[in-house]
């Protein structure tokens, strides 16, 4: 194989790789850490804490009992003595150990309920995927009926079902997790094994090396600024009457890993560059290498300078041989 033919299969090589990086980066974090359960209820559990989310949910928890309680009491009376009270209960209530326990299990059966719908092919008929926040009501209740506010007891909290999914989506979602769970495997692997290859295949791998940490540390550049973007555009696309802090709140959360494994590539990229660029340095600085001379002809050499020596003066002759007599014709 020529030199150049060897150059530009470990350049296409080493594209592949650099390409490959920010894409497998998301699908690994999307198989391996969204669709994991338990990964998924420990990130969500410092939410619970966070005091934008805990107003969000005291305003979309107390706007729901008062719309209930508002069916049989009158208006005036409930915006101006049942309302504040309520969001004032459920707000309180967001403070205890008991709502940390709910927020938990609720998203561990939310979280729950979407990867059955999704991994779940044997069902030919979609339907949506919801989840039964009966418990979380039913707490609610008892703190309001402790508080003795104005018929708390009658808020129905049997079946308090809220939709996640609608039916027509996920036919369509669970063909594409299908294929998400497949290219959180392949595309990291293939990343590394084209990486790998490049270097291998190239000529100068000094350079190669150090195009492959390159190329690596600007993939999760670009992943950062691609989670940074989707962020913007994701709080942008929001009703006005989802709270933007919470749902900034959320969006740090699950992509706290990501966010990590972008800018590790950044620093491992610039890293092996920059120590790369030093060998390099360090290699011209000593000089090129004394070439060795071949051992065979060294004892010719020897016998070369043992012959150019000079004769001191007071050294005896050696003796000469005697030359046979010549006799004339």
């Amino acid at each position: 194989m020529s030199r150049r033919l060897r150059s530009g299969l470990a350049a296409v090589l080493i594209t592949l790789s650099c390409l490959l990086v920010p894409f497998g980066a998301l699908a690994a974090w999307a198989a391996y850490g969204l669709a994991d359960t338990g990964r998924y209820v420990t990130t969500m559990a410092p939410l619970a804490a966070d005091p934008d989310v805990r107003d969000a949910i005291a305003q979309t928890v107390g706007d729901g009992i008062t719309h209930e309680i508002g069916h049989e009491m009158d208006a005036r009376v409930l915006r101006g003595t049942v309302a504040p009270f309520v969001h004032d209960a459920v707000r309180s209530f967001t403070q205890t150990a008991a709502f940390r326990t709910a927020w938990d299990e609720g998203n561990r059966v939310a979280h729950d309920a979407l990867l059955r719908a999704l991994r779940d092919e044997r069902d030919a008929h979609d339907r949506p995927v919801t989840v039964d926040l009966a418990p979380v009501t039913a707490q609610v209740k008892a703190r309001l009926a402790e508080d003795h506010v104005p018929l708390a007891t009658r808020i129905p909290v049997e079946h308090t079902e809220v939709a996640l999914l609608p039916a027509q989506q996920v036919g369509r979602l669970r063909k594409g997790f299908d294929v998400l769970e497949v290219a959180g495997f392949w595309l990291p692997v293939s990343a590394v094994a084209f990486a790998v290859a490049g270097i291998a295949l190239a000529v100068h791998r000094r350079r190669a090396l150090t195009a492959t940490a390159l190329g690596t540390a600007l993939g999760g550049a670009l992943l950062a600024l691609a989670l940074a973007v989707g962020r913007s555009l994701t709080l942008a696309d929001l009703p006005d009457e989802v709270s933007q802090p919470a749902a900034g709140a959320v969006y740090d959360a699950l992509t706290a890993t990501l966010r990590a494994t972008s800018w590790l590539l950044v620093a491992l990229g610039l890293t092996v560059a920059a120590l790369t660029w030093l060998s390099r340095r360090t290699v011209r600085a000593r000089g090129p290498r004394p070439r060795s001379r071949p051992l065979l002809r060294l004892p010719l050499r020897l016998g070369r300078r043992r012959r150019a020596e000079p004769v001191p003066p007071d050294a005896p002759t050696p003796p000469q041989a005697p030359q046979p007599p010549r006799v004339r014709a």
